[in-house]
């Protein structure tokens, strides 16, 4: 199985570069690979709620300019990249390598609003968006910027 998520990514993210001479190639993997990141903190509480995985396709809506059709099939994607993940690192090191710092800090603010969709943050959620972007090596301060930027949005 483990095989089969490494030969997946390889083919999917392998476009993903900063000089990448195809950037559309580029950016799908880059949408794909937000998408995967996304669904696992659906997950992270071990309970997937139905406004959790709206939240999942709205984020990528929003983050992408993508149509709903797009989206869902980005999603669908990345929800077969999601049933094989066993570890986040070797794909966020992927994901290091080929994104920049702003890109990165990008998807912490996008795990931050769906671990709030449901209205509450688990401690669980709340773990796996440190993780992240530790392992994304996004700054403190930008990864709490970005839990008061989305906290902010909610209250008003």
């Amino acid at each position: 199985m483990l095989r089969a998520l490494q030969d997946f990514l390889e083919i999917q993210l392998a476009p993903i570069t900063r000089d990448s001479p195809d950037p559309e190639q580029a950016e799908h993997g880059y949408r794909l690979a937000t998408a995967v990141l996304l669904l696992e903190m659906t997950k992270a509480d071990f309970d997937v709620k139905p406004e959790e995985r709206e939240a999942v396709l709205e984020a990528m809506n929003a983050a992408f300019e993508l149509t709903r059709k797009e989206t869902e099939e980005v999603v669908r994607l990345a929800e077969e990249a999601s049933r094989e993940v066993t570890c986040l690192h070797e794909y966020t090191s992927r994901l290091n390598e080929a994104l920049s710092r702003s890109q990165r800090g990008h998807i912490v603010e996008l795990l931050w609003r769906v671990a709030y969709a449901d209205g509450e943050l688990d401690k669980y959620e709340d773990h796996l968006v440190r993780k992240v972007a530790d392992l994304l090596y996004v700054p403190h301060r930008e990864f709490i910027r970005a839990k008061h930027r989305v906290q902010a949005e909610l209250e008003a």
